[in-house]
């Protein structure tokens, strides 16, 4: 598929090029042509550098790779070049203290979704530091990542789950846009125990087979996301 990113940091850079390697067309976009031009270059497989525009024209779907603040602005002015379009959104509104940016509640997600209501915004890729994302491919004690996707157009979430595969890893439905503030409150809970406590995030869960408790079968009504409930 063709895929446009918006950004020239290390997301775009990590998610980028596992996207060349299986095979997509990838435009680069940045204000900055020069930025754009070198991460093409080092993302290889025939990216092409580009304006934010050009990037978000080419792209079926669009990655931005954008920092929280300044996502909502660039998004909102290329509102007619998004229509119809998946947007990713892997930003994180964390500030100092591991604390969430979001006002009055309102997602990063939600917020870009705002700004381009005719794109299909679909949260991913937030929790993980991008030097994760560049791993070849993310496995840990012999499992895939998984990556929780939250949205509400089918079509923008099976792009989504196609591009999460090509990164080596397993998407999971995370229910519609409306979850995608629990996906940034979990980002901002696991950075502060990574980071902060030096505490290992994993440890916090039990085994699926112990989430209703020790002996239990995890039963259907468990498993069921809200938009099969």
């Amino acid at each position: 598929m063709r895929i446009g990113v918006l950004g020239t940091g290390n997301m775009a850079d990590a998610l980028a090029t596992h996207w060349v390697r299986a095979g997509h067309d990838v435009a680069v976009g940045g204000r900055d042509i020069r930025k754009a031009e070198r991460l093409a270059a080092r993302v290889g497989g025939g990216a092409k550098p580009a304006g934010l525009r050009a990037a978000a024209e080419f792209g079926q779907v669009v990655l931005a790779a954008l920092p929280y603040g300044a996502g909502s602005g660039v998004v909102g002015e290329l509102r007619a070049a998004l229509h119809g379009k998946g947007l990713i959104d892997c930003s994180n509104p964390i500030g100092p203290g591991f604390r969430l940016l979001t006002p009055g509640g309102v997602s990063a997600a939600r917020q870009l979704a705002a700004a381009a209501p005719e794109a299909h915004v679909v949260k991913a890729f937030n929790l993980c530091h991008e030097d994760v994302w560049r791993m070849s491919p993310p496995v840990f004690d012999g499992r895939p990542l998984a990556v929780p996707v939250c949205g509400d157009d089918g079509a923008a979430l099976a792009l989504v789950h196609e591009l999460v595969r090509d990164a080596g890893c397993e998407p999971v439905a995370g229910g519609g846009l409306e979850r995608a503030g629990l996906l940034e409150a979990t980002a901002a809970l696991f950075i502060g125990l990574w980071v902060g406590e030096g505490a290992d995030a994993q440890a916090i869960a039990p085994p699926l087979s112990y989430a209703t408790g020790p002996g239990h079968e995890v039963d259907q009504e468990f498993r069921a996301t809200p938009s099969t409930r």
